[in-house]
């Protein structure tokens, strides 16, 4: 069937750990931060470790079928914004009018089409993208990188600039709640989410929750679970099996 996590559709997070150069290097009772950061060639190094080019091109085959479920969401003419692109997965296999791409992990490029506009920066700081350009934004298996929830604040009302009024941004998380101590299983998971507190983080920073499904795909490719995109395809055509295999949320908010 299809599994996600760190293993397999985290690839996408390649270039987003340790804070995305944390947004500040203190923590909410004014100490210094201990959390070291990782920074461009940190990151390249981590994720060539982590995932071979067979399960890349193994999750390539997974996210052709899982943007086609996303397309509901997302109209073939928008402007997307895929955020901490990773591997570009999602860009590769997304249908849209124009795509722009942000990471720290400069080797994400090399993965990339070269119709997707690449931006080597941190997604609370994406200066190179105009106010209200964006029709909809995406990220998967980001947010846990991040050492605060202070910084997936700061993500939020940056990637909220750049999004047009009611524009979307699509979330796809592990959900703590689920995956249990699996979550700690990877040297840069800092920030733990269930659906509920990242419904409320959205919330408090400027966003509508439309749609939250708490369990949506399973999390890891340590799974003996079928991968073939027709198996991936009739899972997500039958929503009970979520309920039974599911470890990772799907949140899409409009921004108000």
């Amino acid at each position: 069937m299809i599994t996600s996590g760190d293993n397999y559709l985290d690839t996408h997070r390649a270039g987003a750990t340790a804070g995305d150069r944390a947004v500040s290097d203190r923590d909410p009772s004014g100490r210094a931060s201990q959390i070291p950061e990782l920074h461009g060639a940190n990151l390249a190094e981590l994720y060539r470790r982590r995932f071979s080019e067979a399960e890349i091109g193994s999750r390539d085959r997974v996210w052709r079928v899982l943007c086609r479920y996303l397309r509901k969401w997302i109209p073939t003419d928008a402007t997307v914004l895929d955020v901490a692109c990773g591997y570009g997965e999602f860009s590769r296999n997304i249908t849209a009018g124009r795509k722009v791409a942000v990471d720290l992990n400069p080797e994400a490029k090399a993965h990339l089409p070269s119709a997707v506009e690449f931006h080597n920066i941190a997604a609370h700081r994406l200066t190179p993208i105009e106010s209200g350009s964006i029709d909809v934004a995406f990220t998967s298996n980001f947010f846990e990188h991040l050492p605060s929830k202070d910084d997936m604040s700061a993500v939020l009302q940056e990637v909220r600039r750049v999004l047009r009024p009611a524009g979307l941004f699509i979330a796809l998380q592990p959900n703590i709640r689920y995956v249990g101590q699996r979550y700690w299983d990877f040297y840069d998971h800092h920030l733990p989410l269930s659906h509920l507190s990242a419904e409320e983080g959205f919330t408090l920073n400027g966003y509508e929750v439309i749609r939250i499904i708490p369990k949506f795909i399973p999390y890891t490719t340590k799974s003996r679970l079928p991968q073939h995109p027709a198996l991936v395809s009739l899972y997500l055509r039958i929503p009970i099996a979520w309920w039974l295999l599911g470890e990772q949320f799907l949140l899409v908010a409009r921004r108000k």
